[in-house]
């Protein structure tokens, strides 16, 4: 594969469809998500330690922390609340101003009453969807702290990565009507009308995309550790529908 086709390729929305090749690249994508959840909590433990004695004078700042993602505008039509981690590091130019880069993960799942659409083509009810949500990114963040508590404002953007898998393949027949969960898992539309032959399994979106929040936090033990909860909204206009969801963090800043 040439360069350019290679980054054709990630530029676009893909559909997989249930064949060897696609079951290898389900295994390889769990186990990039695997080791990214390994991984990723024991590089920022390390740099914790590593600048243990800067006190609320660090330079370096880093986080880890457990997520409770709330779809909500088109995505919460078809999937619930979920969970997941993010982990980041960045630079602090001083005591309010810093910047943040950070990779995230997010699991959501289908409910049935979105999923029933589907399940009528189907004529089963033996039928699970749920979606990844994958994010790095770069954010600004101003703070105002004290000794013990602070609050601050965050905000940047990056790339957005959105993975769905249905747990079986789903014809898509003939006259549906293009509801949004036939959109969220990949399958195509013209003039409100899914269009026929599609039977996808996995399909993926990424494109770029931006976030928006707040946080407070309170300091735990010697400086400068601190707890952090933070409520961020995130937006990317993945292809078909977009990816819309409040991030609600939870976990320790350096």
């Amino acid at each position: 594969m040439s360069g350019a086709e290679y980054l054709s390729g990630i530029h676009s929305s893909e559909t997989q469809r249930s064949t060897p090749v696609g079951g290898r690249m389900r295994l390889f994508k769990l186990n990039v998500r695997n080791i990214s959840l390994l991984v990723m909590p024991l590089a920022v433990a390390s740099v914790l330690y590593a600048q243990d004695d800067c006190g609320d004078e660090c330079k370096v700042n880093t986080n880890v922390a457990m997520v409770i993602s709330a779809p909500v505008s088109s995505s919460a039509q078809v999937v619930g609340t979920g969970w997941g981690i993010v982990g980041g590091a960045g630079y602090n130019f001083n005591q309010r101003n810093a910047i943040v880069s950070e990779f995230m993960w997010n699991r959501v799942y289908a409910s049935r009453g979105a999923l029933q659409p589907l399940l009528t083509e189907l004529q089963s009810s033996d039928l699970r969807g749920n979606t990844d949500f994958y994010a790095l990114t770069g954010n600004y963040r101003f703070e105002l702290r004290g000794r013990t508590l602070g609050t601050y404002l965050i905000g940047g953007g990056g790339w957005y990565f959105r993975n769905t898998w249905l747990s079986k393949e789903v014809p898509s027949g003939t006259g549906n009507i293009c509801t949004p969960v036939w959109r969220w898992f990949g399958y195509s539309c013209t003039s409100g009308i899914v269009n026929p032959n599609q039977p996808p399994v996995i399909s993926s979106s990424n494109s770029l995309g931006a976030n928006a929040g707040i946080g407070v936090t309170a300091r735990v033990g010697e400086a400068p550790y601190r707890f952090y909860a933070e409520a961020r909204y995130h937006y990317a206009p993945t292809k078909n529908i977009g990816t819309h969801f409040i991030a609600i963090t939870l976990g320790i800043r350096y």
